[in-house]
């Protein structure tokens, strides 16, 4: 081993667990009831990321991967075993604040003991050699299995919290969440790898060290940007947990769905559309359906069914409609003028959903006054 280099990695890296898990755990929140699930998923954060620091001490302090590599081996695969679960629970709860039950707590103890406790036995009773990495392997194996199945329950709830808003907010709320899908694959990989890297030679061991540094960084990172836009997510995920009898039929003195209730609903709609209802700033399904004085699960199955998308998506494709015309018609209009106009959330937000609606920007595309489109619409552009 490179004493040398194993040493630098662990003072680059423990200083920072250390301080990302502490603030994680201290730092204060806005004082709102609704800020409550984040701090709570911010601080089994903490708590996550401070044990991996005892678990770096314990290697800068005793110098453990050197007295016995074994051991070193079976203390990460331990540490890693529980952290997972911390992680998964932490991001999870960001999404789902119904999720951390006691029950789902004492299963996945029992499972972090159950398999702390096999470490030791293969670490004491196992002959050194190939039964006992063959055995070290095998662990690594299931610890991976863990990690992954964890990732996947985060990846459904991303999945699930994006369709409902897609299903129910004109505006692109997902976009707020995705960082935890693109953490949730890098987390795959790297506790995949994590896995893996602890079996490397000695002299190669910092670099299992050092590539948790842009890893925890950019959790950290993304934890506080994350608390910009968490009570409008919180939100909108809380106002669409509807009761139970709303999503299997309508409310009282509300049309069913009948033929002639389906055309009535579509004059409606188009009547809405004419008069440019969908440029309202934070649109939603529960605004259209009260305005159109209907049943807003048999809204949105109309919507899917009518236009074969979701209610996003046919808004965006609304908006966009209308931003070409204020395009070709209004020159004098800047982009930050036409983006507020039209109900998008910002200039920026505006422009990527144009050009992925018209294959270029909005700019290029006023060049050409609207006479031909830089590629074939998307099925979401209608008038």
């Amino acid at each position: 081993m490179e004493p040398s280099i194993y040493s630098y990695s662990l003072c680059i890296a423990l200083p920072l667990m250390l301080f990302f898990g502490f603030y994680f755990l201290l730092a204060k929140t806005p004082e709102k009831a609704i800020f409550k699930n984040y701090l709570r998923s911010r601080r089994i954060m903490g708590v996550a990321l401070l044990l991996l620091a005892a678990n770096y001490s314990v290697h800068f302090l005793f110098n453990v991967r050197s007295r016995n590599v074994q051991s070193a081996i079976l203390l990460n695969l331990s540490t890693y075993f529980l952290c997972y679960y911390l992680f998964s629970s932490a991001l999870i709860m960001l999404l789902d604040r119904f999720y951390t039950t006691r029950k789902r707590i004492l299963v996945n103890l029992a499972l972090w003991l159950a398999f702390s406790g096999l470490s030791g036995v293969v670490m004491l009773l196992f002959p050194c050699g190939a039964a006992q990495r063959a055995a070290l392997l095998t662990l690594a194996v299931c610890l991976m299995a863990y990690g992954i199945a964890l990732a996947r329950r985060i990846i459904v709830a991303y999945r699930r919290a994006v369709r409902i808003f897609d299903d129910t907010r004109a505006d692109d709320i997902g976009a707020y969440i995705k960082w935890l899908s693109v953490f949730t694959h890098w987390a795959i990989i790297f506790g995949v790898g994590c896995a893996l890297l602890t079996f490397l030679p000695d002299k190669y061991v910092y670099i299992w060290i050092l590539s948790s540094v842009p890893f925890y960084i950019y959790l950290f990172c993304c934890y506080l940007n994350y608390l910009l836009f968490y009570e409008q997510v919180a939100r909108a995920l809380e106002s669409e947990m509807e009761p139970e009898e709303e999503k299997t039929c309508a409310k009282p003195g509300q049309a069913q769905e009948t033929p002639l209730y389906h055309a009535e609903i579509a004059e409606r709609i188009k009547e809405w559309i004419g008069a440019c209802g969908y440029v309202r700033p934070g649109l939603t399904l529960k605004d259209l359906a009260d305005l159109l004085q209907t049943n807003r699960t048999y809204l949105s199955a109309y919507i899917k069914t009518t236009y074969e998308m979701s209610f996003r998506d046919w808004i965006t494709g609304l908006r966009i409609a209308y931003a070409k015309s204020l395009l070709a018609q209004n020159p004098r209009l800047t982009i930050a003028d036409i983006s507020e106009r039209s109900g998008f959330m910002s200039p920026s937000h505006f422009t990527r959903l144009f050009r992925e609606n018209a294959g270029c920007t909005p700019v290029k595309w006023r060049k050409t006054a609207g006479a031909r489109p830089c590629s074939g619409p998307r099925t979401g552009e209608m008038a």
